[in-house]
């Protein structure tokens, strides 16, 4: 009853019981959505757990760099917003420097809701440059969390080799000797 499990289900029936006697309760039942955890059990995807804290190591990893590349984009963001205030102004809708920020953001992540749009030629030459500086600063995060998960995966395997002298598998795939009896593979 005091297991992980018990007390999910125990979370997962109290918002049905408490709604019964105290008004306003029925708000709880969100809290129904932890029985959703059990499919973990049901599953057996408990073993998926590796994968998953190889994936958590890759971001964390990355982080710094993610970092540095969120700092560049927003001084790009800064300065584009900055710029296209100065060429469209606000008689073409860019009112102040923010709104000419959240126009670069939506234009840099190729969101493109249409509510700003440029309309000056000098303002369109920069909105195309925005764009397709849009499309390569989309692949930057996902190259950067690749390589950390590849170096992450690479130091979490284990080779099915099995030792010559021994017999015995779950060598690192870079050992040249066995790390049970140090015979060479």
């Amino acid at each position: 009853m005091v297991s992980f499990f018990g007390v999910v289900d125990l979370l997962a029936i109290l918002p049905t019981w408490l709604g019964l006697f105290v008004p306003g309760a029925h708000t709880l039942l969100v809290i129904r959505a932890l029985r959703l955890l059990r499919v973990f059990r049901v599953l057996k995807m408990v073993g998926y757990l590796r994968e998953a804290r190889v994936l958590g190591a890759a971001v964390t990893a990355s982080g710094r760099k993610i970092a540095v590349f969120l700092g560049a984009v927003l001084t790009i963001v800064v300065i584009v917003g900055s710029l296209m205030y100065v060429i469209e102004g606000p008689e073409h809708g860019f009112v102040n420097i923010p709104e000419s920020m959240y126009w670069a953001i939506v234009t840099l992540s190729t969101v493109g809701y249409g509510d700003i749009a440029p309309v000056t030629p000098l303002g369109k030459l920069l909105a195309s440059f925005v764009m397709a500086l849009g499309y390569g600063i989309i692949a930057v995060p996902t190259g950067i969390v690749t390589v950390e998960l590849a170096q992450a995966a690479r130091a979490s395997a284990i080779s099915t080799q099995a030792c010559p002298a021994c017999g015995r598998e779950g060598h690192d795939f870079d050992a040249r000797h066995c790390k049970f009896c140090g015979a060479p593979l």
